[in-house]
């Protein structure tokens, strides 16, 4: 007499179950990276949006707006926007330099945090009067 017994046994059940979650994990984990890096992303984004912003306000203010000085003007602000329903603090520096008699440039340097690491974003333009 002889036993045709063709199924699985609880071992080798138990063994698929744990390379099944091991499987698991690694895929819910790269799903967590993948929206870290998109958070990221937003976040500079905004950062970038602010410093344009900044960018076309001055710009758009004309030459004369600019400090007539020769040392450097540093103008610190700081900005709160609402990113997916978090609000992030950004800092921003706008710094106009005066370059030469009728040319000054302007930095915006847009700077925020994110898991105790600080994230920058900077642009620059030149001003000049014809």
């Amino acid at each position: 007499m002889t036993n045709n017994c063709s199924g699985f046994t609880l071992v080798e059940f138990l063994v698929a179950i744990v390379i099944l979650m091991v499987g698991m994990l690694g895929l819910l984990q790269s799903i967590n990276v993948a929206i870290d890096k998109n958070l990221e992303t937003t976040f500079r984004n905004e950062a970038i949006m602010l410093a344009d912003d900044g960018m076309m306000r001055k710009r758009a203010a004309g030459f004369k707006v600019f400090s007539s000085a020769d040392t450097i003007d540093v103008v610190d602000r700081y900005s709160q926007v609402k990113v997916r329903g978090i609000f992030k603090n950004y800092s921003v520096k706008e710094t106009i330099q005066k370059t030469t008699n009728n040319s000054q440039q302007l930095i915006i340097n847009v700077s925020w945090k994110k898991k105790n690491a600080r994230y920058s974003h900077s642009v620059s333009s030149f001003v000049s009067t014809f």
